[in-house]
């Protein structure tokens, strides 16, 4: 066996044993989004009444809830093998997907829903929590994850 194809197979079943640091930006993620959602639950509120509260509130917790299963996707599979990683990621994208479009299309008839605020707060939430985790997380090999508090 070739040089290369040991270092192959090592990369595809290698086990990632060190800390998760998706799950710790995913954790912070979650408390910044709980910290957001009153404020985001009230704009709603006031431009599609109580049907839009409801629908926000329902919409904050499917991005919240995607956000901790992309983790514990992640991190599991690492456990296993960096290869299987690479698989949970890719397809687990397009598992969290369809779970997001289910749970749109399961209440999209009932009456509490109000499709603009359901969909307005799945973007924003998702998007708006991605650009504010960026200022708190290292991008850095000596701390992957997010960045060490200051004493």
């Amino acid at each position: 066996m070739s040089m290369a194809a040991t270092n192959n197979a090592d990369a595809i079943t290698t086990r990632f044993e060190g800390p998760a640091p998706e799950v710790a930006v995913s954790t912070d993620m979650i408390k910044r989004g709980l910290i957001a959602a009153p404020a985001l639950i009230a704009v709603c509120a006031v431009i599609w009444g109580a049907n839009g509260a409801w629908s926000s509130a329902y919409g904050i917790a499917i991005v919240l809830v995607n956000f901790a299963l992309a983790a514990a996707l992640i991190a599991g599979a690492a456990r296993i093998s960096l290869g299987l990683m690479m698989a949970a990621v890719l397809f687990g994208y397009l598992i969290r997907l369809a779970l997001v479009f289910l749970a749109v299309w399961l209440v999209k008839d009932t009456a509490w829903i109000s499709l603009p605020a359901l969909g307005s707060t799945i973007i924003v939430t998702h998007l708006g929590l991605l650009f504010w985790e960026m200022k708190y997380v290292a991008m850095s090999l000596a701390y992957p994850g997010l960045k060490p508090t200051k004493p």
